[in-house]
């Protein structure tokens, strides 16, 4: 199974790492695995057949690398503006009765929408192929600016009510030139949110979701196993204060990934030639819903051996600020 990841050099500069079984490589001639794919696109091949062609490159001590703090996102875009981090949630079995308990309706007859959408995704959530299911639920995280290099710390803005990790499958893609989404492959993902402020009013939810997020260390090239499971942690001052499994690809989710690709790219402001995204597909596996209350200096560790080295990232919280934002008038 080939990875990917991008470096920096201790002698300065980055390039591309793949890696296979134990042994990591660099790529020769590639400085990003975004050029790497504008490549494998304009020669009509798959991007494990663009890294063949290159051939094997000198040895990387890969997590060596990461413990220096020089391992950088996997894929990422000289204008961050180009970089989109959307997701959609309510996707995996198990992930309504979190949400639902959240969204709670006073009377207990009512479904509330997280439930409604949650069955919506059961009932058509997995078309056959070639059809086009449920819409699931959708939301945007930000663009490239808010994309958080493994290892890096989360930062928490000081009007937050909250802080928590959601530990997920991550797809990335490149807008081919004619509009064409090509899937470069899956990573390891913190979708970092705000949990109580979500809690408050369900319309809060997009609030709520606008805060940093992290993928990678690895990209893993090629199909996903239909089963991944992995683990994520909290630890505090060193030692472990919350742990939990958690599942993901569709064997475990109530929607195909190609229903969810779909239903993003079905917008044509996702086409943009040259674009990258970075897709969140959703976890049922919350820190939040078993009482935890993160706080700075605690770190997210999130793993799952199908995708590679394990995801860790500080969490640190800003102070706030005081008064409004001004605005200045022209």
């Amino acid at each position: 199974m080939l990875h990917l990841s991008q470096i920096r050099l201790p002698q300065g500069g980055r390039t591309v790492v793949a890696r296979q079984g134990d042994v990591a490589r660099i790529v020769p001639g590639a400085m990003s695995v975004l050029e790497l794919a504008q490549a494998a696109i304009a020669a009509g091949h798959g991007l494990a057949d663009e890294v063949s062609a290159r051939g094997p490159g000198e040895a990387v001590d890969l997590s060596a690398a990461l413990a220096d703090g020089r391992v950088l996102l996997p894929v990422d875009h000289p204008d961050p503006a180009h970089l989109h981090l959307t997701g959609t949630g309510l996707t995996h079995l198990g992930s309504a009765s979190t949400r639902d308990a959240m969204h709670a309706k006073a009377d207990p007859e009512t479904m509330t929408d997280s439930m409604k959408m949650f069955r919506m995704g059961l009932e058509g959530g997995r078309p056959a192929a070639g059809a086009v299911g449920a819409q699931p639920e959708w939301f945007y995280k930000g663009n490239g600016h808010v994309a958080v290099a493994p290892g890096a710390p989360l930062v928490s803005p000081g009007f937050a009510l909250d802080a928590g990790e959601e530990p997920e499958l991550v797809g990335l893609y490149l807008i081919g030139p004619d509009g064409t989404p090509f899937r470069l492959g899956f990573a390891l993902g913190n979708e970092f949110s705000d949990h109580v402020t979500e809690r408050g009013n369900y319309l809060w939810l997009a609030h709520s979701k606008l805060r940093p997020a992290s993928y990678g260390p690895e990209l893993r090239v090629g199909p996903l196993p239909a089963d991944v499971r992995g683990t994520s942690r909290i630890c505090r001052d060193g030692a472990v204060i919350w742990e939990k499994p958690f599942l993901s690809a569709e064997a475990n989710m109530s929607h195909t990934l190609a229903n969810l690709e779909h239903h993003h790219f079905k917008y044509a402001l996702f086409r943009q030639p040259g674009d990258l995204h970075a897709h969140y597909f959703g976890t049922a596996t919350l820190s939040f819903a078993d009482g935890i209350t993160p706080r700075s200096g605690d770190v997210f560790e999130i793993e799952a051996p199908d995708l590679g080295l394990p995801l860790r990232n500080p969490l640190q919280v800003e102070p706030a600020r005081p008064g409004i934002i001004p605005v200045t008038a022209l």
